[in-house]
């Protein structure tokens, strides 16, 4: 029989001060609850988790959306950084420690998942997907926004910034075109960074073993000539994927120093090495890296030694919201800031503007808006995304505010996927 929630406590102006009161007379170790649990404490037991769902879309850089449903009726959504199959193999090693269960108890679910041995090790990927949805239908139980139950927002609109994608940055009139391209979004963005494994004559994810002196003239020219072609209105970065070995890396941050990058983004290998700390030594440019690495643990190293100047988790592979924020508040301890990586769906770019809008620390959150087509925007039957100036208001609405577009999710399933099959 499906629960039945009293609607007085899914309203937010339905707590009074005696509400609370009473809440805290009966909670003695409320000092050590989180915003979360404060907010939740009445509605704890009362909704169970009936099943977690994940299916694949096209053109969201091979995530998948994942769904949890209960016996409330409210459904939840995230987003997790693996193909539909793979989610859904390794959801079905953890649905023994979901079903059943409160979606509330989101830090007890996080530690469950992520801390798994057996029979396999935890997919944080996985991990991270199911840990946004439970967040969303906390959300939606409580009647709340995530980033109130987040403990309230540091800002109401978050800054981002976007991608040169295809510019051939070689061509001083393709460079032009672009910026006046990009000077007219109605978007606003101010901040894009480039690709450089077209400038280095490589595919993406193609080892460099040594750059020569040709690839280093080319990096160089390439991005003076964007710099020429924006002005300083815009700041540009240099966006890498582990291609470079760190003499290689060091010698492409010196050759993109005068255009006064605003990061240079993964130039080696995202697992930390002696390699990162010989490039931290060896430019004054700023380092950015974090798109692959999950947990506090792999992000540790890094913030540890000094080795970059931004960590850039996606919220899809780092461990979700709960794991990411732990991550951000391990970086607030050495005022590192925290960019938000994103090349993801909807979803993605709601969750980003909730988390991002309630940690202290926020560089920027990169966003998949404004692209051609409008992929994005398409997926959203109202509420869609609102940017302006290169900032994007926090979606309104309880839990992540989405309201998906099924139609358009079914026209656009990746091969093989059946709709929340």
């Amino acid at each position: 029989m499906m629960s039945r929630i009293p609607s007085r406590r899914l309203r937010t102006n339905s707590w009074t001060r005696r509400d609370l009161l009473r809440l805290v007379a009966a909670t003695p170790a409320v000092g050590l609850l989180s915003h979360l649990q404060l907010r939740a404490a009445s509605l704890a037991g009362k909704v169970k988790i009936t099943d977690i769902k994940a299916m694949g879309l096209e053109h969201i850089a091979g995530n998948c959306l994942i769904r949890i449903d209960t016996d409330s009726g409210l459904t939840g959504y995230g987003e997790a950084g693996i193909t539909g199959p793979i989610a859904r193999g390794r959801i079905d090693t953890m649905k023994p420690l979901l079903i059943g269960k409160d979606p509330l108890a989101i830090e007890v679910h996080y530690q469950r998942m992520s801390s798994l041995m057996y029979n396999y090790v935890a997919n944080i990927p996985t991990v991270s997907g199911i840990d946004i949805a439970l967040w969303d239908l906390a959300g939606k139980i409580t009647g709340l926004p995530v980033s109130t139950l987040l403990g309230g927002r540091f800002r109401d609109t978050v800054p981002m910034y976007s991608h040169g994608t295809g510019l051939d940055m070689l061509d001083k009139n393709a460079c032009h075109d672009w910026a006046q391209k990009i000077k007219e979004l109605p978007e606003g963005f101010t901040v894009y960074k480039c690709d450089i494994d077209r400038v280095l004559g490589v595919t993406r994810g193609e080892f460099v073993n040594t750059v020569t002196s040709t690839q280093l003239s080319n990096v160089r020219r390439a991005y003076a000539n964007v710099r020429e072609a924006v002005g300083d209105a815009i700041d540009i970065a240099v966006h890498c994927h582990g291609e470079l070995d760190a003499p290689s890396a060091i010698a492409v941050a010196k050759a993109v120093e005068p255009m006064n990058p605003f990061w240079i983004e993964d130039p080696l290998n995202p697992v930390f090495s002696e390699g990162w700390m010989d490039l931290r030594r060896g430019t004054a440019a700023r380092l950015l890296t974090g798109e692959k690495i999950e947990l506090v643990r792999g992000f540790r190293p890094f913030l540890d030694s000094g080795a970059v100047d931004i960590i850039h988790p996606d919220l899809a592979f780092a461990g979700g919201i709960t794991g990411t924020k732990k991550i951000a508040d391990y970086a607030a301890l050495s005022r590192t800031p925290v960019a938000l990586h994103n090349v993801g769906s909807l979803v993605m770019t709601h969750a980003n503007a909730h988390f991002a809008s309630s940690i202290q620390n926020l560089f920027r959150v990169e966003s998949a808006l404004a692209h051609t087509g409008r992929y994005i925007e398409a997926m959203a039957a109202s509420n869609p995304p609102h940017v302006s100036k290169g900032e994007m208001t926090v979606p309104s609405g309880v839990g992540l505010g989405l309201d998906l577009n099924p139609e358009f999710l079914r026209k656009n399933l990746a091969p093989g996927e059946v709709f929340w099959g």
